[in-house]
């Protein structure tokens, strides 16, 4: 008999009860911001760490310019970031980098620092959403 995957929400929750109590709370804080946002937010494992990514309707374009992606965390080397992987189209004081390919990162010292970044990290996905081509 076949076992069936976890959905992509059941995924999100595993790999963050395997992180350490406090990154996990941190994740948790900012994961459930990120998707109070819009019911056209979804999440899913992808690159290996939680992402959020636009599920409504949109133009076809190449899967390669990753324009439903919104952002990933990338949690490698005691590191807290969201990257957006088009952070270039929204402007905000907390986006940081200034990559070629419009890459832009998010940084979390801890969790008083993702807490007090709540109401603008709301404001870059609503902003990010209202550039959507639909």
């Amino acid at each position: 008999m076949a076992k069936t995957k976890p959905s992509d929400q059941a995924q999100v929750d595993a790999f963050i009860a395997n992180l350490a109590p406090e990154l996990g709370s941190c994740i948790g804080i900012i994961r459930t911001t990120i998707l109070a946002v819009s019911p056209d937010i979804g999440e899913r494992i992808k690159w290996n760490h939680p992402s959020f990514y636009y599920q409504g309707a949109m133009k076809d374009s190449d899967p390669k310019e990753y324009k439903r992606e919104i952002a990933v965390f990338n949690l490698h080397k005691g590191r807290m970031m969201l990257v957006f992987p088009s952070g270039a189209k929204v402007s905000s004081p907390l986006l940081t980098g200034d990559y070629t390919d419009g890459r832009r990162l998010l940084i979390f010292e801890d969790l008083t620092a993702a807490r007090a970044s709540l109401d603008e990290l709301r404001s870059i996905v609503k902003t990010w959403l209202s550039l959507v081509e639909q």
